[in-house]
Protein backbone atom coordinates (compact mmCIF):
# COMPACT_ATOMS: atom_id res chain seq x y z
CA UNK A 1 0.00 0.00 0.00
CA UNK A 2 1.50 3.61 -0.79
CA UNK A 3 1.53 5.90 1.94
CA UNK A 4 0.58 9.45 1.11
CA UNK A 5 2.34 11.11 4.21
CA UNK A 6 2.77 14.73 3.57
CA UNK A 7 6.79 15.37 4.29
CA UNK A 8 5.55 18.91 5.64
CA UNK A 9 3.32 16.95 8.51
CA UNK A 10 5.32 18.15 11.34
CA UNK A 11 3.17 19.80 13.62
CA UNK A 12 1.54 17.46 16.28
CA UNK A 13 -2.52 17.39 15.88
CA UNK A 14 -5.05 16.26 18.13
CA UNK A 15 -7.63 14.05 17.36
CA UNK A 16 -10.51 13.70 19.77
CA UNK A 17 -12.75 10.87 20.61
CA UNK A 18 -15.95 11.42 21.57
CA UNK A 19 -17.32 8.60 23.60
CA UNK A 20 -15.97 5.24 25.34
CA UNK A 21 -18.53 2.57 24.09
CA UNK A 22 -17.20 0.32 21.46
CA UNK A 23 -17.13 2.79 18.17
CA UNK A 24 -14.64 5.07 20.08
CA UNK A 25 -12.74 2.48 21.91
CA UNK A 26 -11.63 0.56 19.13
CA UNK A 27 -11.22 3.91 17.14
CA UNK A 28 -8.54 5.17 19.76
CA UNK A 29 -7.15 2.18 20.20
CA UNK A 30 -6.37 1.32 16.87
CA UNK A 31 -5.59 4.80 16.00
CA UNK A 32 -2.88 5.37 18.81
CA UNK A 33 -1.15 2.13 17.85
CA UNK A 34 -0.96 3.47 14.00
CA UNK A 35 0.49 6.53 15.48
CA UNK A 36 3.39 5.21 17.63
CA UNK A 37 4.10 2.63 15.08
CA UNK A 38 4.53 5.45 12.63
CA UNK A 39 6.39 7.65 15.12
CA UNK A 40 3.76 10.43 13.80
CA UNK A 41 3.20 14.01 16.40
CA UNK A 42 -0.58 13.35 16.77
CA UNK A 43 -2.29 12.90 20.04
CA UNK A 44 -5.13 11.09 20.95
CA UNK A 45 -7.78 11.77 23.26
CA UNK A 46 -10.73 10.01 24.25
CA UNK A 47 -13.41 11.79 26.24
CA UNK A 48 -16.35 9.72 28.30
CA UNK A 49 -18.81 10.49 31.12
CA UNK A 50 -17.51 7.06 32.40
CA UNK A 51 -14.10 5.81 32.41
CA UNK A 52 -14.00 2.46 30.82
CA UNK A 53 -15.49 0.67 27.49
CA UNK A 54 -18.71 -1.31 28.56
CA UNK A 55 -19.36 -4.49 26.85
CA UNK A 56 -22.96 -4.15 26.88
CA UNK A 57 -23.92 -7.93 25.34
CA UNK A 58 -23.45 -9.41 28.80
CA UNK A 59 -25.64 -6.44 30.89
CA UNK A 60 -28.39 -9.35 31.01
CA UNK A 61 -25.95 -11.73 32.71
CA UNK A 62 -25.02 -8.94 35.25
CA UNK A 63 -28.74 -8.24 35.68
CA UNK A 64 -28.99 -12.44 36.42
CA UNK A 65 -26.54 -12.34 38.65
CA UNK A 66 -23.84 -14.93 36.52
CA UNK A 67 -21.16 -12.24 35.98
CA UNK A 68 -19.91 -8.65 38.36
CA UNK A 69 -20.48 -5.39 36.82
CA UNK A 70 -16.68 -5.12 37.52
CA UNK A 71 -16.12 -7.95 34.60
CA UNK A 72 -18.10 -6.57 31.50
CA UNK A 73 -16.26 -2.71 32.46
CA UNK A 74 -13.29 -2.30 30.38
CA UNK A 75 -11.18 0.71 32.22
CA UNK A 76 -9.42 3.16 29.99
CA UNK A 77 -6.63 3.84 32.40
CA UNK A 78 -4.01 1.27 31.52
CA UNK A 79 -5.96 -0.51 28.28
CA UNK A 80 -5.92 2.46 25.64
CA UNK A 81 -1.86 2.52 25.57
CA UNK A 82 -0.93 6.57 24.35
CA UNK A 83 -4.36 7.73 24.59
CA UNK A 84 -5.37 10.31 26.78
CA UNK A 85 -8.46 9.63 28.74
CA UNK A 86 -10.28 12.56 30.23
CA UNK A 87 -13.56 12.08 32.12
CA UNK A 88 -16.77 14.15 30.76
CA UNK A 89 -19.80 14.91 29.35
CA UNK A 90 -19.91 16.68 25.74
CA UNK A 91 -22.03 19.56 26.02
CA UNK A 92 -21.48 20.96 22.66
CA UNK A 93 -19.25 21.35 19.58
CA UNK A 94 -18.11 24.58 17.71
CA UNK A 95 -17.18 23.11 14.37
CA UNK A 96 -15.88 25.82 12.72
CA UNK A 97 -13.59 27.08 15.90
CA UNK A 98 -12.83 23.39 16.26
CA UNK A 99 -13.50 23.22 19.85
CA UNK A 100 -15.91 21.57 21.90
CA UNK A 101 -17.22 21.88 25.92
CA UNK A 102 -17.64 19.47 28.18
CA UNK A 103 -18.93 18.95 31.77
CA UNK A 104 -16.95 16.85 34.05
CA UNK A 105 -17.46 15.25 37.61
CA UNK A 106 -17.96 18.32 39.74
CA UNK A 107 -19.64 20.16 36.90
CA UNK A 108 -16.96 22.49 35.57
CA UNK A 109 -17.82 23.86 32.32
CA UNK A 110 -14.30 23.20 30.19
CA UNK A 111 -12.86 23.14 26.80
CA UNK A 112 -11.02 21.30 24.35
CA UNK A 113 -9.36 22.03 21.18
CA UNK A 114 -9.52 19.49 18.26
CA UNK A 115 -7.73 18.76 14.52
CA UNK A 116 -10.08 15.83 14.01
CA UNK A 117 -12.76 15.28 15.71
CA UNK A 118 -14.78 11.22 16.16
CA UNK A 119 -18.21 11.60 17.03
CA UNK A 120 -19.32 8.55 18.81
CA UNK A 121 -21.48 9.58 22.16
CA UNK A 122 -23.38 5.89 21.65
CA UNK A 123 -27.54 5.97 22.26
CA UNK A 124 -29.28 6.07 24.76
CA UNK A 125 -33.17 4.36 25.98
CA UNK A 126 -35.65 5.76 23.32
CA UNK A 127 -38.65 6.65 25.63
CA UNK A 128 -42.21 7.20 24.30
CA UNK A 129 -44.90 9.45 25.82
CA UNK A 130 -46.51 6.61 27.92
CA UNK A 131 -47.30 8.27 31.32
CA UNK A 132 -45.39 6.97 34.32
CA UNK A 133 -42.73 5.30 32.08
CA UNK A 134 -39.76 7.41 32.99
CA UNK A 135 -40.55 7.06 36.39
CA UNK A 136 -41.28 3.69 36.99
CA UNK A 137 -39.85 1.38 34.84
CA UNK A 138 -35.93 0.84 34.23
CA UNK A 139 -33.63 0.25 31.32
CA UNK A 140 -29.95 -1.53 30.49
CA UNK A 141 -27.53 1.07 29.35
CA UNK A 142 -25.28 0.72 32.45
CA UNK A 143 -24.04 -1.41 34.73
CA UNK A 144 -26.32 0.83 37.38
CA UNK A 145 -29.75 -0.25 35.65
CA UNK A 146 -28.37 -3.90 35.97
CA UNK A 147 -27.16 -4.22 39.09
CA UNK A 148 -30.99 -2.32 40.05
CA UNK A 149 -32.45 -4.73 38.64
CA UNK A 150 -31.15 -7.63 39.75
CA UNK A 151 -31.10 -6.19 43.37
CA UNK A 152 -34.92 -4.60 43.28
CA UNK A 153 -35.95 -8.48 41.65
CA UNK A 154 -34.75 -10.15 44.35
CA UNK A 155 -35.87 -7.81 46.83
CA UNK A 156 -38.98 -8.16 45.77
CA UNK A 157 -39.10 -11.84 46.36
CA UNK A 158 -38.04 -11.29 49.86
CA UNK A 159 -41.11 -8.87 50.52
CA UNK A 160 -43.51 -11.08 48.50
CA UNK A 161 -43.02 -13.71 51.81
CA UNK A 162 -43.96 -11.59 54.14
CA UNK A 163 -47.13 -10.09 52.36
CA UNK A 164 -50.18 -11.28 53.30
CA UNK A 165 -52.23 -9.42 50.89
CA UNK A 166 -52.14 -12.52 47.69
CA UNK A 167 -52.65 -10.02 45.47
CA UNK A 168 -49.87 -8.07 46.26
CA UNK A 169 -47.56 -10.80 46.49
CA UNK A 170 -47.95 -11.84 43.25
CA UNK A 171 -48.19 -8.21 42.25
CA UNK A 172 -44.14 -8.58 43.92
CA UNK A 173 -43.38 -11.95 41.98
CA UNK A 174 -44.47 -10.16 38.55
CA UNK A 175 -41.74 -9.24 36.10
CA UNK A 176 -42.88 -7.01 32.97
CA UNK A 177 -39.80 -7.17 29.97
CA UNK A 178 -40.56 -4.68 27.54
CA UNK A 179 -38.81 -5.41 23.94
CA UNK A 180 -38.45 -9.03 22.57
CA UNK A 181 -34.98 -8.45 20.56
CA UNK A 182 -31.83 -9.93 21.61
CA UNK A 183 -31.49 -7.84 24.38
CA UNK A 184 -34.93 -8.21 26.33
CA UNK A 185 -34.66 -11.97 25.32
CA UNK A 186 -31.78 -12.36 26.68
CA UNK A 187 -32.85 -10.37 30.20
CA UNK A 188 -36.20 -12.22 30.49
CA UNK A 189 -34.34 -15.41 30.42
CA UNK A 190 -31.57 -14.82 32.66
CA UNK A 191 -34.24 -13.20 35.57
CA UNK A 192 -36.03 -16.46 35.01
CA UNK A 193 -32.96 -18.26 36.09
CA UNK A 194 -32.44 -15.88 38.98
CA UNK A 195 -35.97 -16.30 39.81
CA UNK A 196 -35.77 -19.91 39.76
CA UNK A 197 -32.47 -19.95 42.02
CA UNK A 198 -34.36 -17.45 44.49
CA UNK A 199 -37.14 -19.79 45.13
CA UNK A 200 -34.86 -22.60 46.06
CA UNK A 201 -32.73 -20.85 48.33
CA UNK A 202 -35.81 -18.79 49.69
CA UNK A 203 -38.11 -21.56 50.16
CA UNK A 204 -41.31 -20.70 47.81
CA UNK A 205 -42.58 -21.67 45.15
CA UNK A 206 -40.88 -21.02 41.65
CA UNK A 207 -44.37 -21.05 39.32
CA UNK A 208 -45.53 -18.48 41.76
CA UNK A 209 -42.74 -15.83 39.49
CA UNK A 210 -44.52 -14.57 36.58
CA UNK A 211 -42.92 -13.22 33.32
CA UNK A 212 -44.17 -11.47 30.89
CA UNK A 213 -42.42 -10.24 27.35
CA UNK A 214 -43.94 -7.63 25.38
CA UNK A 215 -43.51 -6.42 22.24
CA UNK A 216 -45.22 -4.70 19.45
CA UNK A 217 -43.48 -6.63 16.47
CA UNK A 218 -45.14 -10.24 15.51
CA UNK A 219 -41.87 -12.63 15.72
CA UNK A 220 -39.89 -12.84 18.55
CA UNK A 221 -35.79 -11.63 17.86
CA UNK A 222 -36.31 -10.88 14.10
CA UNK A 223 -32.84 -10.07 14.00
CA UNK A 224 -32.21 -13.94 13.87
CA UNK A 225 -34.54 -15.14 11.39
CA UNK A 226 -37.94 -16.94 11.82
CA UNK A 227 -36.36 -20.33 12.61
CA UNK A 228 -34.10 -19.45 15.57
CA UNK A 229 -37.00 -16.77 16.57
CA UNK A 230 -39.23 -19.50 16.56
CA UNK A 231 -36.86 -21.96 18.47
CA UNK A 232 -36.68 -18.99 21.15
CA UNK A 233 -40.13 -18.58 21.68
CA UNK A 234 -40.15 -22.24 22.69
CA UNK A 235 -37.68 -22.06 25.22
CA UNK A 236 -39.40 -19.01 26.58
CA UNK A 237 -42.60 -20.58 26.88
CA UNK A 238 -41.08 -23.76 28.36
CA UNK A 239 -39.86 -21.83 30.89
CA UNK A 240 -43.04 -20.59 32.31
CA UNK A 241 -42.46 -16.83 30.21
CA UNK A 242 -45.36 -15.71 28.62
CA UNK A 243 -44.87 -13.89 25.52
CA UNK A 244 -47.38 -11.30 23.88
CA UNK A 245 -47.06 -9.89 20.42
CA UNK A 246 -48.76 -7.26 18.87
CA UNK A 247 -48.64 -5.85 22.68
CA UNK A 248 -46.94 -2.53 25.10
CA UNK A 249 -47.32 -0.43 27.44
CA UNK A 250 -50.02 1.74 27.73
CA UNK A 251 -49.62 3.26 31.50
CA UNK A 252 -46.75 2.36 34.15
CA UNK A 253 -47.84 2.68 37.59
CA UNK A 254 -46.22 1.94 40.91
CA UNK A 255 -48.25 -0.99 41.82
CA UNK A 256 -49.72 -2.34 37.95
CA UNK A 257 -49.13 -1.55 34.27
CA UNK A 258 -51.84 -1.03 31.59
CA UNK A 259 -51.40 -2.67 28.64
CA UNK A 260 -52.46 -1.36 25.16
CA UNK A 261 -55.44 -3.98 25.16
CA UNK A 262 -56.90 -2.12 28.55
CA UNK A 263 -55.84 -4.86 30.31
CA UNK A 264 -54.04 -4.66 33.85
CA UNK A 265 -51.42 -6.34 35.06
CA UNK A 266 -50.04 -6.05 38.67
CA UNK A 267 -46.21 -5.81 38.90
CA UNK A 268 -43.28 -3.47 40.96
CA UNK A 269 -41.06 -4.52 37.94
CA UNK A 270 -40.71 -3.25 34.38
CA UNK A 271 -38.06 -2.91 32.24
CA UNK A 272 -38.21 -1.12 29.39
CA UNK A 273 -35.60 -2.31 26.52
CA UNK A 274 -36.89 -1.58 23.54
CA UNK A 275 -35.00 0.45 20.94
CA UNK A 276 -32.27 3.05 21.43
CA UNK A 277 -31.95 6.98 20.07
CA UNK A 278 -28.80 8.80 19.16
CA UNK A 279 -26.69 10.40 22.42
CA UNK A 280 -28.27 14.04 22.81
CA UNK A 281 -25.40 16.01 21.66
CA UNK A 282 -26.50 14.63 18.22
CA UNK A 283 -28.93 16.09 18.10
CA UNK A 284 -27.33 19.57 19.44
CA UNK A 285 -24.95 19.72 16.38
CA UNK A 286 -27.58 21.22 14.14
CA UNK A 287 -26.54 19.10 11.35
CA UNK A 288 -28.30 16.97 9.42
CA UNK A 289 -30.09 13.50 10.57
CA UNK A 290 -31.56 10.36 9.77
CA UNK A 291 -33.95 9.26 12.03
CA UNK A 292 -32.06 10.70 15.07
CA UNK A 293 -28.83 9.73 14.18
CA UNK A 294 -26.35 11.86 12.54
CA UNK A 295 -25.99 11.28 8.67
CA UNK A 296 -22.16 10.61 7.13
CA UNK A 297 -20.84 9.54 4.28
CA UNK A 298 -19.43 5.95 3.55
CA UNK A 299 -16.24 6.94 5.03
CA UNK A 300 -17.62 7.27 8.09
CA UNK A 301 -17.01 11.74 7.21
CA UNK A 302 -19.46 14.42 8.40
CA UNK A 303 -20.83 15.81 5.01
CA UNK A 304 -19.49 19.16 5.10
CA UNK A 305 -16.61 18.95 7.56
CA UNK A 306 -14.04 17.05 6.36
CA UNK A 307 -12.15 17.18 9.83
CA UNK A 308 -15.00 15.28 11.77
CA UNK A 309 -15.95 11.42 11.87
CA UNK A 310 -18.61 10.04 13.23
CA UNK A 311 -19.92 6.10 13.39
CA UNK A 312 -21.51 3.55 15.91
CA UNK A 313 -25.13 3.72 17.34
CA UNK A 314 -25.19 7.81 17.11
CA UNK A 315 -24.73 7.92 13.12
CA UNK A 316 -26.75 6.57 9.92
CA UNK A 317 -23.83 4.86 8.43
CA UNK A 318 -24.71 3.83 4.65
CA UNK A 319 -25.49 -0.25 4.58
CA UNK A 320 -23.42 -0.63 1.43
CA UNK A 321 -24.63 -4.31 1.08
CA UNK A 322 -28.29 -2.93 1.82
CA UNK A 323 -28.62 0.37 -0.97
CA UNK A 324 -30.95 3.20 0.81
CA UNK A 325 -30.56 1.34 4.53
CA UNK A 326 -28.18 2.14 6.87
CA UNK A 327 -26.64 -0.13 9.15
CA UNK A 328 -28.27 -1.48 12.60
CA UNK A 329 -26.88 0.15 15.89
CA UNK A 330 -25.51 -3.09 17.39
CA UNK A 331 -22.04 -4.11 19.00
CA UNK A 332 -20.58 -6.06 15.67
CA UNK A 333 -20.86 -2.87 13.61
CA UNK A 334 -19.81 -0.24 16.14
CA UNK A 335 -16.65 -2.36 16.43
CA UNK A 336 -15.89 -2.71 13.12
CA UNK A 337 -16.79 0.79 12.30
CA UNK A 338 -14.30 1.80 15.40
CA UNK A 339 -11.10 0.05 12.87
CA UNK A 340 -12.75 1.79 10.03
CA UNK A 341 -12.86 5.44 11.65
CA UNK A 342 -8.76 4.75 13.52
CA UNK A 343 -7.90 3.78 9.19
CA UNK A 344 -9.57 7.13 7.75
CA UNK A 345 -9.11 9.70 10.47
CA UNK A 346 -5.08 8.58 10.05
CA UNK A 347 -5.84 9.23 6.33
CA UNK A 348 -6.93 12.66 6.56
CA UNK A 349 -3.75 13.11 8.52
CA UNK A 350 -1.59 11.82 5.59
CA UNK A 351 -1.10 8.56 6.72
CA UNK A 352 -2.20 5.29 4.73
CA UNK A 353 -5.61 5.96 2.75
CA UNK A 354 -9.23 6.43 3.28
CA UNK A 355 -11.75 3.13 2.66
CA UNK A 356 -15.38 3.13 2.77
CA UNK A 357 -17.05 1.24 5.21
CA UNK A 358 -18.69 -2.54 4.01
CA UNK A 359 -19.54 -5.16 6.24
CA UNK A 360 -20.07 -8.72 5.88
CA UNK A 361 -22.86 -9.86 7.99
CA UNK A 362 -21.09 -12.23 10.95
CA UNK A 363 -24.49 -13.52 12.42
CA UNK A 364 -25.56 -12.73 15.65
CA UNK A 365 -25.54 -15.12 19.29
CA UNK A 366 -28.13 -15.00 22.08
CA UNK A 367 -28.12 -16.65 25.41
CA UNK A 368 -31.15 -17.56 26.69
CA UNK A 369 -29.89 -19.02 29.89
CA UNK A 370 -29.25 -22.22 31.67
CA UNK A 371 -28.28 -24.77 29.22
CA UNK A 372 -29.78 -22.80 25.91
CA UNK A 373 -29.14 -20.44 23.35
CA UNK A 374 -29.87 -19.62 19.80
CA UNK A 375 -27.31 -18.37 17.13
CA UNK A 376 -26.76 -17.99 13.38
CA UNK A 377 -22.56 -17.76 12.85
CA UNK A 378 -21.91 -16.70 9.36
CA UNK A 379 -25.56 -17.86 8.50
CA UNK A 380 -25.52 -21.38 9.93
CA UNK A 381 -28.53 -21.97 12.46
CA UNK A 382 -27.75 -23.68 15.40
CA UNK A 383 -29.62 -23.73 18.70
CA UNK A 384 -29.66 -25.67 22.37
CA UNK A 385 -26.30 -26.58 23.95
CA UNK A 386 -24.34 -26.29 20.80
CA UNK A 387 -25.19 -22.43 20.29
CA UNK A 388 -24.78 -22.22 24.11
CA UNK A 389 -21.05 -22.89 23.25
CA UNK A 390 -20.57 -20.40 20.18
CA UNK A 391 -22.28 -17.68 21.95
CA UNK A 392 -20.34 -17.77 25.17
CA UNK A 393 -16.94 -18.36 23.08
CA UNK A 394 -17.70 -15.59 20.86
CA UNK A 395 -18.53 -13.38 23.88
CA UNK A 396 -14.74 -14.19 25.32
CA UNK A 397 -13.13 -13.73 21.81
CA UNK A 398 -14.80 -10.26 21.64
CA UNK A 399 -14.03 -9.03 25.20
CA UNK A 400 -10.85 -6.72 24.48
CA UNK A 401 -9.00 -7.10 27.39
CA UNK A 402 -7.13 -10.94 29.01
CA UNK A 403 -7.76 -10.04 32.64
CA UNK A 404 -11.99 -9.32 31.57
CA UNK A 405 -11.81 -12.84 29.88
CA UNK A 406 -10.25 -14.77 32.80
CA UNK A 407 -12.42 -13.14 35.14
CA UNK A 408 -15.81 -13.71 32.73
CA UNK A 409 -14.60 -17.28 31.90
CA UNK A 410 -14.16 -18.42 35.65
CA UNK A 411 -17.69 -16.59 36.21
CA UNK A 412 -19.32 -19.10 33.48
CA UNK A 413 -17.52 -22.14 35.17
CA UNK A 414 -19.01 -20.99 38.37
CA UNK A 415 -22.89 -20.48 37.21
CA UNK A 416 -22.04 -24.19 35.41
CA UNK A 417 -21.01 -25.81 39.01
CA UNK A 418 -22.52 -23.97 42.07
CA UNK A 419 -26.15 -22.41 41.90
CA UNK A 420 -26.09 -18.54 41.58
CA UNK A 421 -25.28 -16.10 44.19
CA UNK A 422 -28.84 -14.65 45.05
CA UNK A 423 -28.63 -11.87 47.49
CA UNK A 424 -29.75 -8.30 47.08
CA UNK A 425 -26.00 -6.35 48.40
CA UNK A 426 -28.12 -2.38 47.38
CA UNK A 427 -25.03 -1.26 44.86
CA UNK A 428 -27.39 0.98 42.74
CA UNK A 429 -30.58 2.81 44.27
CA UNK A 430 -33.73 3.95 42.03
CA UNK A 431 -31.95 7.14 41.29
CA UNK A 432 -28.74 6.12 39.79
CA UNK A 433 -30.65 3.57 37.97
CA UNK A 434 -32.97 5.85 36.11
CA UNK A 435 -33.06 6.51 32.34
CA UNK A 436 -31.40 10.21 32.57
CA UNK A 437 -29.00 9.03 34.82
CA UNK A 438 -27.08 6.45 31.66
CA UNK A 439 -26.83 9.37 29.22
CA UNK A 440 -24.17 10.73 31.45
CA UNK A 441 -22.67 11.93 34.44
CA UNK A 442 -25.28 12.45 36.75
CA UNK A 443 -26.34 15.42 38.80
CA UNK A 444 -24.03 15.87 42.48
CA UNK A 445 -26.45 15.03 45.59
CA UNK A 446 -28.02 17.91 47.17
CA UNK A 447 -25.73 18.72 50.61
Amino acid sequence: MVENRADTVSQMHSVVVVGSGFTGFECARRLARQMRRRKAPVSVTIISPVDYMLYTPLLPDVAGAVLDARFVTVPLAGTLKGVRAVRGRVDGVDLDGHTLTFTDPEQRELEMSWDRLVLAPGSVTKLFDIPGLAEHARGLKSTAEALYLRDHVLEQFELACLDEDKDQAQARRTIVVVGASYSGTELVAQLRALADAAAKQMNFDADSVKFLLLDVAEQVMPEVGEKLGNAAMRVLRSRGIEVRLGMTLKEVHPDHVVLSDDSVVGTRTVAWVTGVTAAPLIENLGLPTEKGRLKVQADLQVPGHPDVFSAGDAAAVPDLTQPGKVTPPTAQHAIRQGKALARNVAASLGYGTKKDYKHRNMGLVVDLGPHYAVANPLNVHISGFPAKFVTRSYHLYAMPRMVNRWAVGLAYLTDAMFPRTVVSIGLANEQEANFSASEGIPMPKAD
